[in-house]
């Protein structure tokens, strides 16, 4: 490993934040463990790095609490390596960045709900059919803890930008983002049509990154039947490497929409969405297709 020069001692929490994470792999580490490759094969399998340098990178990242080693066998042991708190707190920048790249590097830097057809953060969506989704939690608007795949034999995850019980909650300029609007219509769509969904052996989900009290309002409000999930903390964006924006200061999912079977694997992504209704019956038609 190169001699790192250390910035430990600056005055400055940027400096010493980058003594931990400023190496460009620690980071794309964290980016894969938030994914759920745990193992030091796998995780040399998907970044393509040297046994050496993928060492002493998780020795680092171990070293400053970011991850934990597990053991998952004895003879010999071998050990996982897992996000700690300390290391879930770093997802906000791991999604800050991926926004920072669509927007800026692969993107004109316009503030955008949505994306072009023919876009790479389109395909990079679009490419997460046949993989399967980390197991995770996320706080619910009733208030509990829930696994965003149900146990039913589809789940259908629809991400939102934000949905508010009153029309003044919205952040300033909100109608001018392109696809940010539509929210309500989308829960409500799935609200009518939930026990075609039902029938068809799937369940619906809502996910947003608002709170889990901004959520339980707004449900309320509509008369949903069925459960709002929380992303504030990006775990499942993260996870998924799903497109964001910034709006009054928080990171926000894009409109898209996924198709879950009970294995956990994405059967279908729906991306970008530009009609609403159109979104609710091509999901529908993917959990019948399903069940066939």
């Amino acid at each position: 490993m190169p001699q790192r020069t250390s910035l430990a001692d600056a005055d400055c929490a940027i400096a010493q934040a980058l003594d931990v994470v400023g190496d460009w792999w620690t980071l794309l580490i964290v980016r894969d463990t938030a994914r759920g490759v745990h193992r030091f094969d796998a995780l040399q399998h998907e970044l393509g790095v040297s046994r050496k340098v993928l060492t002493e990178r998780l020795r680092l990242l171990t070293d400053a609490g970011v991850l934990a080693r597990h053991p998952y066998q004895d003879r010999p042991v071998r050990h996982e390596y897992r996000l700690t708190p300390r290391g879930r707190a770093l997802l906000p920048v791991l999604v800050a960045l991926q926004d920072w790249g669509d927007a800026w590097v692969l993107g004109e830097g316009e503030t955008m709900a949505t994306a072009a057809e023919d876009s790479r953060e389109a395909a990079r969506v679009q490419a997460l059919v046949g993989t399967r989704l980390p197991e995770l939690e996320l706080l619910g608007h009733d208030g509990g803890s829930h696994d965003p795949v149900a146990a039913t034999p589809y789940t259908v995850l629809y991400c939102f930008p934000g949905a508010y019980a009153r029309g003044d909650s919205y952040p300033p300029g909100w109608s001018s983002i392109p696809g940010a609007r539509g929210c309500t219509l989308e829960s409500c769509t799935y609200r009518d049509r939930l026990a075609e969904f039902t029938e068809a052996g799937a369940t619906v989900h809502g996910v947003s990154t608002q709170r889990p009290d901004e959520q339980q309002a707004f449900a309320e409000a509509e008369g949903l039947r069925f459960v709002l999930l929380s992303d504030a903390g990006l775990a499942l964006t993260a996870a998924l490497r799903l497109p964001t924006f910034r709006a009054a200061g928080v990171s926000r999912m894009k409109r898209l929409t996924l198709v879950v079977d009970r294995d956990r694997k994405v059967v279908e992504a729906l991306y970008p969405i530009t009609d609403i209704e159109a979104s609710v019956r091509a999901a529908l038609a993917a959990v019948r297709r399903g069940s066939a």
